[in-house]
């Protein structure tokens, strides 16, 4: 998989983007991330790419051209479209379930606006779907796109060791996770649950299984209601209770 990111600021995408996780898979070859600095189509000796609003107000905003032929030289005519997606507050809020669907296209592209947006009329032209990450305005979109690029990257397979990586993680299934814990067995007189010291991995998964229930029903309500249960949990969590 490809992922392009156009934005003003490629150094800091870049930065983040080559570390850790990421930059080995980069370096395996599992994925290939591209900074395109959107300045370098600003078609003018300035590298300006912002102006002022129509109708006045504060703040500058991202024209259309710059952005138009940067995305345009990311491939050639008679090539696929590259499904491009557009950073904005506005857009649907980014979640598992969607990083997952991207990670099956062959290619991405993640717009990061600046300012006080982007040109609407380049947004009808070339954008296919806008990805918000919150409720919430940043400086730039550059933040949210490696926060998309990064969930995306690591559903991708051979990125992670193991499928059970993210596959028991919250939100995959529509779940929070559940807790976890490492050596000592015993810290600041806090004892490790028994049940995972016991070597019954059976019991174990069901202990994981319903702390996870029990977690998204009391932190994260509008994930998961007692009523949505099916009767296997519903079992599960009644034996549990000794644990809770």
């Amino acid at each position: 998989m490809r992922i392009d990111i156009l934005t003003l600021f490629p150094k800091m995408c870049e930065t983040v983007m080559n570390e850790s996780i990421i930059g080995r898979a980069q370096k395996a070859g599992k994925v290939e991330i591209v900074c395109t600095n959107i300045r370098d189509y600003s078609g003018n000796k300035h590298n300006k790419v912002d102006d002022t609003p129509y109708g006045g107000g504060m703040g500058m905003v991202m024209a259309a051209e710059p952005i138009y032929n940067a995305y345009k030289s990311l491939y050639n005519e008679g090539e696929a479209k590259p499904h491009l997606v557009y950073l904005s507050p506005k857009g649907k809020t980014f979640n598992q379930k969607r990083a997952v669907e991207l990670s099956k296209l062959d290619r991405l592209v993640l717009l990061c606006g600046h300012y006080e947006g982007i040109d609407e009329r380049v947004i009808e032209e070339i954008v296919d779907e806008e990805i918000s990450i919150g409720d919430f305005v940043l400086t730039g979109g550059e933040l949210p796109a490696l926060a998309v690029a990064d969930a995306v990257c690591r559903m991708l397979p051979g990125v992670l060791s193991d499928e059970l990586c993210f596959s028991e993680e919250s939100h995959f299934d529509g779940l929070l996770e559940y807790p976890q814990y490492t050596r000592p067995p015993e810290w600041l007189g806090k004892c490790v649950p028994q049940v995972l010291l016991s070597g019954n991995h059976k019991k174990i998964d069901d202990w994981r299984r319903c702390k996870s229930l029990k977690i998204t029903m009391e932190k994260r309500p509008d994930m998961l209601k007692e009523s949505d249960l099916g009767e296997k949990d519903k079992k599960l969590l009644k034996k549990c209770e000794d644990w809770l």
